[in-house]
């Protein structure tokens, strides 16, 4: 299994990173959708219509990508050994946050589709910039491998 890892190597990590585009473009938008949809729930039609997009968002492509996303990075960690690197140790920590982040905003867009708003617009619009700051240091945690 091992030697079937390291000659596709190059290929998973293509992929890994594809499908790590993916999941953080919807990480980005998705809070921006709740954002929106929590300023449309004194509008139930409208409220209505940002339930749909949001579970299309989730179905099509954060839940998927999430998933193909560990599945990948797993592989890629297993086809190059790096399982003892504190680098990647570190970036699991920032991708578990992410995965994290990721079920809350979830959550949090299922209590919007119940009418149920537990923070202001601007405290979503800050939480916004979450997965922003941490794929820039797991970006610099991958690509420099600090330690």
């Amino acid at each position: 299994m091992a030697g079937v890892l390291t000659l596709s190597y190059l290929w998973l990590k293509a992929a890994h990173i594809i499908f790590v585009i993916f999941w953080m473009a919807g990480l980005f938008i998705f809070p921006r959708y709740l954002v929106h949809h929590q300023d449309a729930l004194s509008r139930p039609a409208e409220a209505k219509d940002w339930v749909e997009r949001e579970a299309k968002l989730r179905k099509m492509i954060l839940t998927p990508s999430l998933v193909i996303t560990w599945v990948l990075g797993i592989l890629v960690a297993f086809s190059i050994g790096a399982w003892s690197s504190g680098w990647l140790h570190l970036k699991l920590f920032f991708v578990l946050f992410l995965t994290g982040f990721h079920g809350w905003a979830v959550a949090y867009s299922k209590r919007l589709a119940r009418g149920e708003a537990r923070w202001s617009s601007r405290q979503l619009r800050m939480l916004n910039e979450l997965p922003a700051l941490a794929i820039v240091i797991i970006v610099f945690l991958v690509v420099v491998k600090p330690f």
